[in-house]
């Protein structure tokens, strides 16, 4: 019975560490902030704020780094006063997150204000997304993705696709409301897999012709209604390159907001050595090949400014660390070489 009761207890307790952890605290108060308007209000006067212009990110550059400034509330009050602006330009803002000691991080776009005026004020730049991503340190590109995708989402969705009214946006920005129909709507994602096909001893890579050039990365596509993730793989592969996948296993998953938010599910597949002769589909794809493990190894390692030859080609070169398709390739490369 001693020996049961013990057990319980440790039980008891590994629950309660788990329900009190730093965690599941951040995780809890994020769901106060976004069902309480009026919490989430009074946090607008206590958090710090991204800033975005015409969704494009706020940077600072220190050296060679790239920074991505946190404003006060107190020093977005200071922004908004001297460019005219009410405090009510604040409820435009979306909750992003929180840090462990509860501050809560809010997004906010500027379009409305003169761009160069801002950068001034501020010693900072407005830069595009995509090259945002690649130049900021790691643990802010996921807040800079989802803020954009979340800001991109209430400026197409102010209407309701029912009744044409306006539709009102919750003070977190986690949902728009028709009250017109009662309709409530919530920010959603698109899920696109991504692939890398294997026969054995390479690797299959493909580009479009909007990528930049040289720049080679693994297969990819949106899902489409009623398909698993197994179904849009496999028909993703045929569709490209005309391979019949033969097996496949899943590596990871992030959040992508191109071309709006995208949720990439990465995955590894095989096809047989026998079979691997590629049949590319030219609608989509500007070129599709296999990549040997010496040609994938010095591809990883090669930047896009170091590709370009003298007679005006490039090297192949592979999405950066940030990207998932990287993971991808990477884990590729181990497993050959383990």
């Amino acid at each position: 019975m001693a020996a049961i009761y013990q057990a319980v207890c440790r039980r008891a307790s590994s629950l309660s560490c788990r329900l009190h952890s730093t965690y599941v605290r951040k995780m809890r108060y994020l769901n106060e902030l976004k069902e309480d308007d009026s919490l989430c209000r009074q946090a607008q006067t206590s958090g710090t704020f991204y800033l975005f212009h015409n969704l494009s990110p706020f940077l600072q550059k220190v050296g060679k780094k790239y920074l991505v400034p946190q404003l006060s509330a107190a020093e977005m009050k200071r922004i908004l006063e001297k460019f005219r602006e009410t405090e009510q330009r604040i409820e435009k803002s979306v909750l992003i997150g929180c840090s462990d000691e509860h501050i809560p991080h809010f997004a906010l776009d500027l379009g409305a204000l003169e761009k160069s005026v801002i950068e001034s004020e501020l010693k900072g730049s407005f830069t595009d997304l995509r090259k945002a991503l690649f130049v900021v340190d790691g643990k802010d590109s996921p807040l800079l993705a989802s803020a954009q995708s979340l800001l991109r989402w209430h400026d197409s969705h102010q209407y309701c696709g029912k009744t044409g009214q306006p539709t009102q946006k919750n003070v977190a920005g986690s949902k728009r409301v028709c009250h017109a129909s009662g309709i409530t709507y919530y920010p959603q994602v698109s899920p696109v897999v991504i692939t890398l096909v294997s026969d054995g001893s390479r690797c299959l890579l493909a580009r479009q012709p909007s990528f930049p050039r040289g720049m080679y990365t693994a297969l990819s596509g949106f899902c489409d209604v009623g398909e698993n993730v197994e179904e849009a793989v496999r028909r993703e592969v045929a569709e490209e390159v005309g391979l019949e996948v033969e097996s496949l296993w899943y590596s990871a998953s992030q959040h992508w907001p191109f071309p709006s938010s995208s949720l990439m599910i990465a995955c590894h597949a095989s096809v047989r050595a026998q079979q691997a002769e590629i049949s590319m589909n030219g609608l989509e794809l500007e070129e599709a090949r296999w990549f040997g493990l010496e040609e994938t190894v010095e591809g990883l390692k090669r930047e896009p400014r170091s590709s370009k030859q003298d007679d005006g080609s490039f090297l192949p070169w592979f999405p950066p660390k940030q990207a998932i398709a990287h993971q991808l390739i990477s884990e590729w490369v181990k497993q050959q070489t383990s």
